[in-house]
Parts: structure tokens; sequence; C-alpha cells
């Protein structure tokens, strides 16, 4: 049987997001290519909000601040999409809605 051993952490580098695609730019040179459907916050946010992002770390997760969204390389590269159960998606939606512009 052959195992995965992972030679270094995953680092991301850069980080573009479309309109309905996140896509990650890795140090080693690999570039992934993520649909927003999986994350929901990403999805329902707008531009400006979906480019307001930071990189953590050494680049071992990205953040997006106005979004209270946090997404990990390593769960990326597993294929995981987002946990965020539909009711904690709907309390944050909702208070999407009550801010004031």
């Amino acid at each position: 049987m052959n195992t995965l051993i992972v030679e270094s952490e995953p680092s991301a580098v850069s980080i573009t997001v479309t309109e309905d695609e996140l896509i990650v730019s890795l140090l080693d040179g690999r570039r992934l290519s993520i649909p927003l459907a999986w994350y929901p916050r990403l999805l329902q946010a707008e531009p400006d909000e979906r480019n307001n992002w930071r990189l953590l770390g050494e680049g071992y997760a990205i953040e997006w601040p106005d979004l209270d969204e946090h997404i990990g390389i390593e769960g990326l590269l597993a294929g995981r999409a987002s946990g965020e159960s539909q009711t904690s998606l709907s309390r944050w939606l909702v208070s999407r809605s009550n801010r004031t512009v």
C-alpha cells in the first residue's frame, strides 16, 4: 500500500476570486481552482469583499475579514468544501441584510 507523505506544508502565494471561482496559486507552482459554490459566504459576497483577503502565517490559510471566512490550504488540497451549517449561514445572511450602508 502506498501512502502520501507531505514533504512540506502547502503554502499559498496569491489568490484570485472571480464571479464563480477561487483560484489559489501555491508556492510549489500548482494552481487550484475551486468553485465558489463550495464556500457560500464567498459566493454571496460583493466583489470588493471577495478581493479583501490576506494570507495567514506563511500562506497556510486565507482570511476574508469582511466575511469572517477562513479557508485552510490543506483543506482545499483535500477537496473539503465549507463545513458551515445552513443555520449558521442563514444567521450570517440575516446579519448582512441588517447592516447599515
